[in-house]
């Protein structure tokens, strides 16, 4: 929560929604990095039949722009396949230039835009879906 709060301040899940993702483990996949005893990243995915859904994603800003994430969204994108996903969408922030930029490069592709999409803060979210066959990294 901790690296939650400090990334997506107003905005961040509550301890209770995470905890009510990590206990849909039939459908859902999470994963965490650390360094020591510190969690420097962490990502999620869900896995509805044949599409699957990047639900979190997260970088320390100590660790950021030095791969943490591409792995990270390796391993969500293998898992989809694994599970049988052909498709993975997810919403990142209009602002967050970054993020949109990698996921570009895993094939990642805006598709709409939902306006207010994150509360409280009122910012508008980018759309971006990926065929897994058309998956780059």
């Amino acid at each position: 929560m901790t690296l939650e709060r400090q990334l997506f301040e107003g905005d961040s899940w509550t301890a209770e929604l995470f905890w009510s993702e990590l206990a849909q483990h039939a459908i859902t996949h999470y994963i965490v990095a650390t360094d020591g005893q510190d969690i420097v990243g962490y990502a999620g995915l869900a896995v509805h039949d044949a599409e699957a859904y990047i639900q979190t994603m997260a970088v320390a800003p100590g660790v950021q722009r030095r791969g943490l994430g591409r792995r990270l969204l390796d391993e969500l994108m293998t898992q989809a396949r694994r599970r049988g996903a052909v498709q993975v969408g997810l919403e990142v922030r209009s602002d967050n230039v970054p993020a949109q930029a990698l996921y570009r490069r895993f094939g990642f592709a805006p598709v709409g835009l939902r306006r207010g999409y994150y509360q409280p803060s009122g910012a508008d979210a980018v759309v971006m879906v990926a065929d897994l066959g058309e998956t780059a990294k």
